[in-house]
C-alpha cells in the first residue's frame, strides 16, 4: 500500500516538474534550443565590410580629408612641389585677396549676379510650369521630360550646345537676327558686355527644368480638400493659388531658395566650357581653379579663395540644416 502511494507521489511530482513555471520560463534543467547562433557567415562579413568601409574610405578621403586639408593650406605658401616648401604666412593670403586682388570683387559680383537672375528668372519659369503640369494636361509626361532633359544632361554639354548656338558666324541666334554678316557680327561669348548675361541664359534653361520638378513634387503634396473648398468659396484659379496652394509650398520655396544658392556658388562648368572664366565671366570657383591647377599653381593662395567659397555656402546651408532638424523633433 505504502508503495503504490510512493509510486503516485513521484508520478504527480514528475507531471508537476514538467509544468512551466508561472513567470514563463523554463525550468533550469531544460534545455533551450539556441537556433541560429551567427546570422552572418565570416564571408558575409567580409563583404558587408568591404561594401560600407570602401564608399566610407573614399568619401573620407576625397571629401573631408580634401576639405580640411584646403583649410589648412590657405595659411600658408605652396608650389605643389615637394611638402617641404610649406611655408605658414598665417592671414597674408587672405590680405592679399582682400585688398589687392583686381579680380576677386568683381568675381564676388557675378556670384551675386548668378543668383539674381536665378531667382528672378528660371525659378518663377519652373514654378508656372510646374502648375500648368500639375493641371494633368495631354502629354504632360512628355512635356515633363523635354523640360527635365537639360537637367538630366552634363553641364559641359550644354555649354558645348549653347556654344554652336551662340556662334558669330554659323550660329542660331546671329543667324535669325541678321548678325552673321562681316562688319555686323555680335560675339556673344567674347565681348566682355555681353558674355555673362549670354552664360546667364544657358543657365536658366537649365534651372528652369530643376525648378519645375521641385515645385512639381510640391505641388503633389498639395491635399485636393484645399482647392476644393477654395473653389466653393467662389474663388478663381489665381486666387486660389495665391491665398491657398503657394502658402503650401512654404517648404519647397526653402528648398528652392537653398538650392538656388549653391547653384550659383558652385557654377563653373558652364563659364569654363564657354571662355575658361575671362573677359567678364569670372567666377569665384574660376579663380580656385586658377590659382590651384593654373602655370602659376599658389596653392595656398587658391585654397584661401575656396575658404571664402566654403564659408558663405555655410551661411546659408547652416540655417537651412538647423531650421529642418527642428521641425523634425517638434513633429
Amino acid at each position: 500500500m505504502s508503495s503504490g502511494m510512493s509510486t503516485d507521489i513521484n508520478a504527480k511530482s514528475s507531471e508537476a516538474a514538467a509544468v512551466p513555471l508561472p513567470s514563463g520560463r523554463p525550468p533550469e534543467n531544460k534545455r533551450v534550443p539556441q537556433g541560429h547562433r551567427r546570422l552572418l557567415t565570416r564571408r558575409d562579413r567580409v563583404t558587408l565590410a568591404f561594401m560600407a568601409g570602401v564608399p566610407t574610405v573614399l568619401h573620407v578621403a576625397l571629401v573631408w580629408f580634401t576639405a580640411l586639408a584646403s583649410i589648412a593650406l590657405a595659411f600658408t605658401t605652396w608650389d605643389g612641389i615637394g611638402f617641404d616648401s610649406i611655408k605658414w604666412v598665417g592671414l597674408d593670403n587672405f590680405k592679399e585677396l582682400f585688398s589687392t586682388n583686381p579680380q576677386f570683387w568683381p568675381a564676388v559680383e557675378h556670384n551675386i549676379v548668378w543668383f539674381v537672375v536665378l531667382i528672378l528668372i528660371p525659378t518663377p519659369l519652373g514654378l508656372f510650369l510646374a502648375v500648368q503640369l500639375d493641371k494633368k494636361i495631354r502629354f504632360s509626361r512628355v512635356y515633363q521630360t523635354a523640360f527635365f532633359l537639360p537637367v538630366v544632361m552634363s553641364l559641359a554639354v550644354i555649354g558645348f550646345v549653347w556654344q554652336l548656338v551662340y556662334n558669330p558666324d554659323t550660329g542660331l541666334i546671329n543667324s535669325v537676327i541678321g548678325a552673321n554678316k562681316p562688319g555686323h557680327y555680335i560675339d556673344w561669348i567674347g565681348d566682355p558686355d555681353l558674355n555673362l548675361w549670354a552664360v546667364l541664359v544657358a543657365a536658366s534653361w537649365r534651372h528652369a527644368g530643376y525648378m519645375m520638378i521641385l515645385y512639381l513634387a510640391g505641388l503633389k503634396g498639395v491635399d485636393p480638400s484645399l482647392r476644393e473648398a477654395s473653389s466653393l468659396d467662389g474663388a478663381n484659379e489665381w486666387q486660389t493659388f495665391k491665398n491657398v496652394i503657394f502658402p503650401t509650398l512654404r517648404p519647397t520655396n526653402t528648398i528652392v531658395l537653398v538650392v538656388t544658392i549653391i547653384e550659383a556658388l558652385r557654377a563653373f562648368d558652364l563659364v569654363w566650357v564657354f571662355n575658361g572664366g575671362a573677359q567678364g565671366t569670372e567666377l569665384l570657383s574660376i579663380l580656385v581653379t586658377d590659382n590651384i591647377v593654373g602655370e602659376s599653381s599658389r596653392i595656398g593662395y587658391g585654397s584661401a579663395i575656396a575658404v571664402v567659397l566654403l564659408l558663405i555656402s555655410l551661411v546659408v546651408i547652416i540655417p537651412y540644416l538647423v531650421s529642418t532638424f527642428r521641425k523634425e523633433r517638434q513633429a
